[in-house]
């Protein structure tokens, strides 16, 4: 079967691809190449976010901890946490109100219908239950004691009242079971039990592990793995939840008032009457706080607002808060994009909304879809480039730089120049007189049989002859020697120096594949770098521009290759470091002339083996610009005095012109 595509017009409705892997590589380009670790560039662009190709914002996690952190002042500012007893206490005025109403009624009642005996005890008995309402206490749960214990003369009062003990009973009994199981909701009396029994078979796993006793963690999941929606693999993770839980609704306890919280308790006490429940929850509760410290057992919160919530809202969101704070601990504490897999998208969907819930999926996928693309791997647990994701960044930077310039500065750096050389082009020229005679044989038969038509023998002519076209090849070594002192971060200057190696890198592996090109680190002593080291290579903790060691390695490297020879320095400092000869490393600054004049004995040595030294200066002082004027004049190179915008102009358009230069002499 053959695949069939359907195309049509641009409209501007239609979406391109959002990310890929390459794009994705561009965004965090420079940052890796400033701080040299993958791991630490994706986790910096997971932090910051990024833009898609179709103009689209993917929220970062700093994006989304504002949302949780908006979110939750909008709760806190919204509500009054002393609404949970206002609704209770108003709601027995009401009820002490409807009470005191009838007692009057029945007063009246007995006036109206002229009974005197009728009378006479009306009034008496209106007289004691007022008295005895008086004297309720006035705190909420002696209150509530109290009028279990009143003998209601209203039907419709004692009603009411018995519908709202039996409420806040619920709500209470609800608080506990969702301590325990989640979202329960509507919880019948089998509910309840249930709940009663997964929590002392949980307390019984705690007491078998203490006493070194297999738990049966595996038995309690297939009996009450209803209550633990998150799927819990092990005793540890389950407990983990349990903690987080009934943490959240402590939270609600901790941010009342201690008259408040006070009260609560002690309603809490006259209304459960299932002592079993209560003393399973607390004692679970005070094994937890011991098991899981860092659960937030005095989390609390301040509300200032002015709505009252009642016993359910406040319930809600002392749960919304707690996963709000859940939440931002996960994405504060999740180190890389694949860790965000874990994270319930449904739940960011409830509290930040679609495009923090679309984003947090996106962000995860990150280092799958850069491993997918062979631009990075894992070696030995860490994130690495590949030599595919090397070339990549190598051409990023080279185009970032490019794209600086003026075309008509630069252009395509063509030769115009065609003919003898050792290069093919894999293109075709009539032959001229004076051409070296390469014939390319297809050709030259296609232009004989055009002319004459088919048929054998098939006769050749001189203007059917068409050669191979070749170009100008010149080859050239070069070694850039990157300054990695403590003084180039500290000036801005270490991320613009390292993305023109990378770029120079770049630019002659694709462009001048026949081109040598090497690479010296240097601070207090130098080092050779390999292409595969220079994007992790950072600035080195030690102070000293030991530019005689780089320029001897430099030397080193040149002494094995043929052509003309360079080296391109990128530096901000004098040579305040060199190798004595017994081997040692001395360094003192300011420069002193047993640096200075090593540093130049080897510059001599350059000059003599026809090596170039040409110098690009960042934040030229005094004692630097000197320095190089004395370089330039015993090597006869070139130095630039640049800054880090324009660092890379200057070095790329240097490099294209002296290949030009090359190919102009040959």
């Amino acid at each position: 079967m053959t695949t069939r595509f359907t195309y049509s017009r641009w409209d501007g409705t239609q979406k391109g691809f959002e990310v890929d892997a390459e794009s994705l590589l561009e965004a965090v380009t420079d940052d890796l190449l400033y701080h040299g670790d993958v791991n630490s560039a994706l986790r910096r662009l997971m932090q910051q976010g990024l833009t898609d190709r179709n103009g689209e914002r993917i929220e970062g996690m700093r994006d989304m901890m504002n949302k949780i952190r908006e979110r939750r002042e909008e709760l806190l500012e919204r509500s009054d946490l002393g609404g949970v007893y206002s609704e209770i206490s108003e709601a027995l005025d009401d009820i002490i109100d409807e009470e005191r109403h009838k007692l009057d009624q029945n007063v009246a009642d007995a006036q109206a219908s002229g009974d005197e005996r009728r009378l006479d005890t009306a009034q008496q008995s209106s007289v004691e239950h007022h008295l005895e309402l008086e004297m309720l206490p006035q705190d909420l749960a002696g209150k509530v004691k109290g009028l279990q214990n009143y003998d209601f003369q209203s039907n419709e009062a004692a009603a009411r009242f018995e519908e709202l003990m039996e409420k806040l009973r619920e709500q209470l009994m609800q608080q506990y079971v969702d301590q325990m199981s989640g979202d329960m909701q509507n919880m019948s009396p089998e509910d309840l039990q249930r709940t009663k029994d997964m929590m002392a078979a949980l307390n019984d796993m705690l007491d078998k592990r203490e006493q070194g006793e297999d738990p049966q963690f595996e038995k309690f999941m297939n009996e009450f793995g209803d209550f633990f929606p998150e799927n819990p693999q092990t005793l540890d993770e389950l407990l983990e939840i349990m903690a987080q839980r009934m943490a959240a609704m402590q939270a609600m306890m901790n941010s009342m008032t201690p008259e408040q919280r006070a009260q609560m308790q002690q309603l809490s006490e006259q209304l459960l009457e299932d002592m079993d429940l209560r003393w399973q929850a607390d004692r679970l509760s005070e094994r937890l706080q011991n098991l899981v410290p860092n659960a937030g057992w005095e989390r609390q919160y301040q509300f200032n607002g002015d709505e009252p919530m009642g016993m359910s809202e406040a319930m809600k969101t002392m749960q919304q808060l707690g996963e709000l704070d859940q939440m931002e601990g996960f994405m504060r504490n999740a180190t890389t994009p694949g860790a965000l897999a874990e994270a319930d998208l449904d739940k960011v969907r409830e509290l930040l909304g679609e495009d923090s819930a679309r984003s947090l999926e996106r962000l995860a996928e990150l280092t799958k879809m850069l491993e997918e693309s062979g631009l990075i791997n894992q070696k030995e647990g860490k994130l690495e480039l590949t030599p595919k994701g090397l070339r990549k960044i190598g051409a990023n930077a080279l185009r970032d730089l490019f794209g600086k310039l003026a075309k008509d500065k630069i252009g395509q750096h063509q030769m115009r120049e065609s003919g003898g050389g050792h290069e093919r082009r894999y293109e075709t020229k009539p032959y001229e007189y004076g051409d070296p005679f390469r014939l390319d044989l297809q050709q030259t038969l296609r232009n004989a049989i055009r002319r004459q038509g088919g048929g054998t023998p098939v006769q050749l002519s001189p203007e059917d002859f068409e050669i191979e076209r070749t170009e100008h090849v010149t080859s050239s070594s070069t070694v850039v020697m990157i300054d990695l002192s403590m003084s180039m971060p500290m000036r801005d200057n270490f991320l613009p120096a390292k993305k023109v190696a990378m770029a120079l890198y770049s630019l002659i592996t694709s462009q001048y594949p026949r081109d040598y090109l090497g690479l010296v680190g240097f601070s207090e002593t130098a080092r050779i770098l390999t292409p595969e080291q220079l994007p992790p290579v950072s600035w080195d903790f030690a102070y000293g521009t030991n530019m005689q060691h780089g320029f001897l390695l430099a030397r080193q490297l040149l002494s094995k290759q043929h052509g003309t020879k360079q080296i391109i320095m990128i530096t901000d400092g004098e040579p305040t470091a060199h190798i004595t000869p017994h081997g040692d490393v001395f360094f003192n600054y300011p420069p002193v002339r047993e640096t200075v004049e090593s540093t130049l004995a080897e510059v001599m040595k350059c000059t003599r083996e026809g090596i170039v030294i040409n110098t690009f200066m960042l934040d030229a002082n005094g004692g630097l610009r000197q320095f190089i004027e004395r370089l330039t004049e015993i090597n006869k190179g070139r130095a630039f005095f640049t800054t880090p915008e324009t660092l890379g102009d200057y070095v790329l358009v240097d490099f294209i012109e002296h290949k030009r230069r090359l190919s102009r002499s040959r």
